[in-house]
């Protein structure tokens, strides 16, 4: 068995606000982070309903991780998402509760 699969993330101290807020700017994203933030952390790619392709799907995922908006840690072949509350609530107080209130 080889080593474990990762995937490459921003440090808090490497988000940057633009950024941020250019992944959130989309419609299909800030459904994703909703989702998340409803309680569904960990969960798969597939197990999103989003009314776009998978091609586009896995897009958006990969735009939020490299903001730093979320978290994804594959499992087995499944990649597992959770929103990087903490991380997000250090670094830009406030952003994502108001994001999450305006949608």
């Amino acid at each position: 068995m080889g080593p474990a699969r990762s995937l490459e993330h921003p440090t808090p101290g490497q988000m940057n606000l633009d950024t941020i807020l250019s992944a959130l700017a989309d419609p299909v994203r800030r459904t994703i982070v909703a989702q998340l933030a409803g309680g569904h952390d960990d969960q798969a790619c597939i197990e999103f309903e989003l009314p776009v392709s998978k091609s586009t799907s896995t897009h958006h995922f990969r735009v939020l991780r490299e903001a730093g908006v979320i978290s994804q840690q594959y499992q087995g072949t499944k990649i597992l998402n959770s929103l990087r509350t903490t991380d997000l609530s250090v670094r830009f107080p406030g952003l994502l509760d108001a994001v999450l209130a305006a949608a």
